[in-house]
């Protein structure tokens, strides 16, 4: 299927707002298509995900993208995107399990809407990440005198960096991006250091949670130094950042 484009009137105030849609199910791609539209957004189809990898995203405001696609899953898409694009991205998934969703997240996903999802839902979560605007305008995150820099990938505490090892930091993005929410340590590898580590296969959990300890240990340790320690540990559960 070609790729398919509509818009709003130019008299909405949300026709600037564009809207990338990536699936390859022309069902959902249509429904999709009619109920943005309606809403006045811009909105782009593309039923093939390797085409994105190419495509200019520079002036795209919000990606709605699928998972479980031929080819390319939503999940290597993200990962092939995101370092270029600071535009919010959603998941639109069948999957349910709790360990998609840290992945998802990890990957640098902001929400996460499982199918069959309502129109109401899409809308109402589309309409709020829009209002939230792109990462780009928001670089930072806030704790007190921590500073985390999304765009410099840096942790500063008064203005000093923390000289965070890139895993440490991806780490501390992932816990700092959804502060309260407890992560176990397997959650945390599969979504921050699955690609870099390669744990024995006879002992792969236990080599998996030994390595996020070590990260998590180095970059306490680190943050410690500068006088903060939001990284809490929940026993039998595993880390959580404390806003």
């Amino acid at each position: 299927m070609a790729d398919v484009h509509a818009g709003g009137s130019p008299g909405d105030d949300r026709y600037r707002a564009s809207i990338l849609v990536v699936d390859d199910d022309p069902r959902i791609t249509t429904l999709l298509m009619a109920a943005l539209s309606k809403d006045g957004y811009a909105v782009t189809v593309v039923n093939e995900s390797r085409k994105v990898v190419s495509m200019d995203l520079s002036s795209v405001d919000l990606i709605l993208c699928d998972v479980m696609m031929p080819h390319m899953d939503g999940f290597a898409l993200l990962a092939a995107i995101r370092e270029r694009v600071s535009c919010p991205i959603i998941f639109l998934t069948a999957k349910t399990d709790e360990d998609s969703a840290v992945l998802a997240y990890g990957l640098g996903a902001d929400d996460y809407i499982r199918k069959p999802f309502g129109i109401a839902e899409l809308r109402a979560k589309v309409r709020a990440r829009l209002s939230q605007g792109s990462r780009r305008g928001r670089p930072l995150l806030h704790f007190g005198s921590l500073d985390m820099d999304l765009q410099a990938r840096q942790i500063r505490v008064d203005g000093h960096n923390a000289n965070l090892t890139d895993a440490e930091y991806r780490i501390c993005a992932l816990l700092a991006e959804h502060p309260g929410r407890a992560y176990a340590p397997m959650q945390i590898w599969e979504a921050c250091l699955a690609a870099e580590d390669d744990p024995a296969a006879d002992d792969a959990d236990s080599d998996a949670t030994a390595s996020v300890r070590v990260h998590l240990s180095n970059a306490r340790r680190k943050l410690k130094a500068l006088g903060v320690d939001p990284i809490r540990t929940i026993w039998s559960v595993g880390y959580q950042w404390v806003a």
